[in-house]
């Protein structure tokens, strides 16, 4: 074998790589959670009109779900569609009952397909204007005696995405295939 047929099998090989990555990189790529208004972690002495969380890549419009939580980890105060503005998602909030730990949950869907999920929480300082009518409603029915706290969910911090493997498997295959080609056609050129 030449320095020629080896350089054209190298250079082939290159071009092959180079395309199966380029051609990957958006299966790389997926959106992540980046914000939340209200900030995890943040304390309020009132509580929000509505809520949002922002990701790292535009999110579809209709396959999104927005939760807010209240203390006692049943009830729920979301309120109305859920939006997708760009790489934002939002929803309404009904007005907020008793202080305590407020859970934002969501699901969401980016333009690529991939879906995010997790959830963030802020706290209320002072009871809401519907902790009146919650505590009225509570007094009229009596609480369960062996009632366990709701657990806590914790924001996903993995992709979630597609295996890296098949990817380089398929980069490996076509570069093999790719020096196969160049060395039977540099064979065939200097035979003839």
């Amino acid at each position: 074998m030449n320095t020629r047929t080896t350089l054209r099998g190298a250079a082939v090989g290159l071009v092959a790589t180079l395309a199966l990555l380029l051609g990957a990189s958006p299966a790389f790529a997926h959106a992540e959670f980046e914000s939340s208004d209200p900030a995890d972690g943040a304390s309020l002495a009132t509580g929000p009109s509505t809520i949002s969380v922002t990701f790292s890549d535009t999110m579809q419009q209709g396959f999104n779900e927005l939760t807010v939580i209240g203390p006692d980890g049943t009830t729920h105060y979301e309120n109305g569609e859920v939006l997708a503005d760009g790489d934002t998602v939002s929803v309404g909030v009904n007005p907020l009952g008793p202080a305590g730990r407020y859970q934002i949950g969501y699901r969401v869907l980016s333009d690529d397909g991939h879906p995010v999920s997790g959830s963030v929480a802020f706290t209320l300082t002072a009871p809401g204007p519907a902790a009146a009518q919650l505590a009225s409603s509570a007094a009229a029915a009596p609480a369960p005696a062996d009632a366990a706290p709701a657990p806590v969910a914790q924001q996903d911090t993995g992709s979630g995405g597609s295996p890296v493997w098949p990817w380089i498997v398929g980069a490996v295959v076509l570069v093999a295939a790719g020096v196969f080609v160049a060395m039977r056609l540099g064979r065939g050129g200097s035979e003839g």
